[in-house]
């Protein structure tokens, strides 16, 4: 049986939850063994949470999860950039699957939209993106 990791950053602690709650739900309801979660401050913490996870060698997959929401400055920028190519660094580095599940909205309602089940669950598409990649590794393995 598989094992997953969560990394969230919990800087929106409702959005968090809500994210690794739809996450795990869609890990378990695939079978895995268990379901560990780590949390950092933010989404910018996100990449080297990843990392620590992928190298342990006890994860099938990593599910990266936060919110970003877009404020009156440029940081809403640096942070999503940053976030998305330390991550997918992550996972090229160490053939891990480590997926993107990082909202990157305009405002809560959007964040909202996208955390709390239904078609834009962005915790479940993320749950689901680490499986069909980590199947995809078996399968060429």
């Amino acid at each position: 049986m598989a094992r997953y990791a969560i990394a969230v950053g919990t800087f929106y602690r409702d959005l968090a939850d809500s994210l690794i709650a739809s996450a795990t739900a869609t890990f378990e309801q695939a079978g895995a063994e268990s379901v560990d979660v780590y949390e950092v401050p933010g989404a910018y913490e996100l990449p080297l949470a990843a990392l620590y996870a992928a190298q342990s060698g006890r994860y099938r997959g990593v599910a990266c999860l936060g919110a970003v929401i877009r404020g009156e400055t440029s940081h809403y920028d640096y942070v999503c950039g940053e976030s998305a190519r330390g991550i997918m660094d992550v996972q090229l580095r160490t053939g891990v699957p480590c997926a993107f599940g990082v909202l990157t909205v305009e405002n809560m309602e959007q964040a909202l939209a996208r955390s709390g089940g239904g078609k834009r669950d962005q915790g479940a598409h993320a749950a689901e993106a680490v499986l069909a990649m980590a199947d995809i590794r078996d399968d060429l393995a």
